[in-house]
C-alpha cells in the first residue's frame, strides 16, 4: 500500500511542470519500482506489424502450396499416371513440394484430383517486363486458360506503371540457376564438405533476403543433390529448393523507384496464374 500512494504522489508531482520537486535518490528508487506501460497506440503497431508479417506469410505457404498443386496435376497428365514410381516425373514434383513444406494431404488431394475428367489442363510460360529506373522482371506463370493469363498480367503490369517487354529481351540478362533457401546462417567451408560429398561441382552461397538466412545457388541439374547436402548438414527443416532466374547485371533504383516497382510485383504475385516475379533490383 504505501508503494501505491509513492508511486500515486511522485505521479502527481511529476504533472505539475510549474512547481516540480527535485528528485532525490530515494524518489527515484521509488520511480524505477513503479510498473511502467506501453502506449495503447504502440501495442497497436506492433500488433499490426505483426499482423502483416503473418499475412504475408500465410499468403506466401498459399501460393506455394497452390503452386504445386498445379504442378503435380500437370505431371500426372503429362506423365500418364498417379504413381510417383511409375511417372518420374511426378515423383520430382513430389519430392520438390515436400523440400517447400508443402502439406501431404494438398499433394494427394491434387494427384486425386488430376484423375478427374474435369481437371483443367496447365501449362507453364513466361512473361518479361521493365518497372521503373532500369528495372526488369521474369514473371512467372502456371494457368489452365491462357488467354484469361495474358489479359491479367498485361492490365496488372500497365496500370502500376510498367510496360510489357517482348519475349527475349529481358530473359538474356539472367542466369538459371537452382536456388536452394535456407532458414539459417551457413558456414561455407561445411557447405564446400556437404557438396563435396553429394558430388556437387557447381556452388554460390549467399545471404538470403531476410536476416539469419542463406542462399545456395547452383546448376540447375544439380538442385536436388544440392538440397541434399543441405539435409546432410541437418538443415532440411524450412529449407527449400526451386528454379530461380538470377540477374547478370544488378540495378540500383531510387527509393521512390523501388517503391514503385516493388508494387508491380505485389499486384502480380497476387493473381492465382502468376507463381513469382523475378526481378534486377539489389536494393
Amino acid at each position: 500500500t504505501t508503494m501505491k500512494y509513492a508511486c500515486v504522489a511522485i505521479a502527481l508531482l511529476s504533472g505539475a511542470s510549474a512547481f516540480t520537486v527535485p528528485s532525490t535518490p530515494a524518489s527515484s528508487a521509488v520511480k524505477q519500482q513503479c510498473p511502467s506501460r506501453l502506449s495503447p497506440l504502440f501495442m497497436g503497431r506492433a500488433a499490426a506489424v505483426r499482423a502483416a508479417t503473418k499475412g504475408k506469410t500465410d499468403a506466401k505457404k498459399a501460393k506455394t502450396n497452390g503452386y504445386y498443386g498445379k504442378k503435380i496435376i500437370m505431371a500426372v497428365k503429362q506423365g500418364g499416371s498417379p504413381d510417383p514410381v511409375a511417372n518420374r516425373q511426378l515423383g520430382e514434383v513430389i519430392k520438390a513440394a515436400k523440400a517447400n513444406s508443402v502439406p501431404t494431404d494438398n499433394i494427394n488431394r491434387a494427384i486425386k484430383r488430376a484423375t478427374e475428367k474435369d481437371a483443367g489442363d496447365f501449362t507453364e510460360s513466361t512473361f518479361e517486363a521493365y518497372g521503373h529506373g532500369g528495372a526488369s522482371f521474369i514473371i512467372n506463370v502456371l494457368s489452365d486458360n491462357a488467354n484469361r493469363c495474358t489479359a491479367d498480367v498485361r492490365s496488372t503490369v500497365n496500370k502500376n506503371g510498367g510496360k510489357m517487354a517482348e519475349s527475349g529481351s529481358v530473359m538474356f540478362m539472367y542466369d538459371l540457376k537452382g536456388k536452394v533457401e535456407v532458414p539459417t546462417v551457413i558456414d561455407e567451408e561445411e557447405l564446400m564438405m556437404a557438396a563435396i560429398d553429394a558430388d556437387v561441382d557447381d556452388m554460390e552461397l549467399t545471404e538470403g533476403e531476410e536476416e539469419g538466412t542463406s542462399i545456395v545457388y547452383t546448376d540447375p541439374k544439380e538442385t536436388g543433390a544440392m538440397f541434399e547436402a543441405i539435409k546432410a548438414m541437418g538443415l532440411e527443416e524450412g529449407s527449400k529448393m526451386s528454379l530461380s532466374h538470377v540477374t547478370k547485371a544488378p540495378v540500383e533504383c531510387t527509393e521512390e523507384d523501388f517503391e514503385k516497382n516493388m508494387a508491380i510485383i505485389d499486384a502480380l504475385e497476387e493473381l492465382d496464374d502468376v507463381d513469382s516475379v523475378e526481378h534486377n533490383m539489389s536494393n
